[in-house]
């Protein structure tokens, strides 16, 4: 055996054993272990089904203020649960709600290692690219300890989540990834700025020729599969727009869109005399996708 392969297996035994203490270590904040028939509320999720039915002797199950959990890595689910009461706070404040869905406690099911997510994938017919999905109110997402968590798709489905608890599924697909969008990119800044780093939302520009036109993005019932981060980077740009325009008429929008108003007739009645009609809104969206959001403290949240 060459030394590079055995340096190779030393660093992959040294991961191993590093993973296995992690993960029987205790913090002050660890979620604790309790049976799936002791959670104070069951998911009747058909999703769930399939989940819990893949390696089911390897989940554990817990419950935090806000959520309940199920995972099989104690040191990832608790590190997540962290996050996601985190992102809780951040998307209930965004909407001005005190306590979403008061009560209720929403099912996490934290996937850590890809090949078990691809397996899940498989067997609830989901697309390959997604990295985790709201289905009816529980949300099912990978997270894989090999990778830094960097990113801020844990808040865009704890965003999902709470708008589904407190509107229920009948928003338009812009409108519900646009928010989410928005809202997990704010939490993200906000989450690494109260652990001491230095960050800011950022919203990058969109030349005129990348976006859709927007009555073909609001007839959209789902992320298309091509171009799908010009889509989430449009919708957005686009409720960024509208809540940085008026915070508290966006709301209301928001909440007309929940009842399947139509986009023009709740722009109408809720941004009345701040855009002159649908094409100086057209206009004015145009003119703020083209600049980058987040390079002035000003633009922080």
């Amino acid at each position: 055996m060459t030394r590079r392969r055995i340096a190779c297996l030393l660093l992959f035994l040294t991961t191993v054993k590093a993973l296995a203490q992690l993960n029987e270590l205790q913090g002050l904040n660890a979620l604790q272990d309790v049976s799936l028939s002791d959670l104070s509320q069951q998911d009747d999720n058909p999703l769930a089904k399939v989940a819990l039915a893949l390696h089911p002797d390897d989940w554990k199950h817990a419950e935090g203020e806000h959520f309940i959990y199920h995972y099989v890595r104690s040191f990832v689910a608790t590190r997540a649960a962290v996050e996601a009461e985190f992102n809780f706070r951040v998307v209930a404040k965004e909407l001005e709600k005190e306590e979403p869905g008061s009560g209720h406690k929403s099912h996490i099911y934290f996937f850590d290692r890809p090949e078990d997510w691809q397996e899940f994938q498989k067997a609830g017919h989901l697309e390959p690219w997604t990295g985790g999905i709201q289905s009816a109110g529980s949300l099912f997402l990978l997270r894989d300890p090999a990778h830094k968590f960097s990113g801020h798709t844990l808040g865009h489905e704890i965003a999902h989540l709470i708008v589904y608890r407190l509107y229920g599924g009948n928003i338009p697909c812009w409108v519900n990834e646009g928010f989410a969008e928005y809202v997990s990119r704010n939490s993200r800044a906000s989450y690494q700025r109260a652990r001491g780093y230095l960050a800011k939302p950022h919203s990058t520009s969109l030349a005129p020729e990348e976006l859709m036109p927007l009555d073909r993005l609001m007839e959209l019932t789902y992320p298309p599969s091509e171009k799908v981060e010009d889509f989430y980077d449009e919708c957005e740009r686009l409720v960024r727009f509208l809540a940085r325009t008026d915070h508290a008429r966006f709301l209301t929008f928001f909440a007309l869109m929940s009842g399947k108003e139509t986009f023009d007739n709740a722009l109408t009645h809720v941004y009345a005399g701040v855009f002159a009609s649908r094409s100086d809104f057209n206009d004015k969206f145009r003119e703020y996708a083209s600049k980058d959001y987040g390079t002035t403290l000003q633009d922080q949240p």
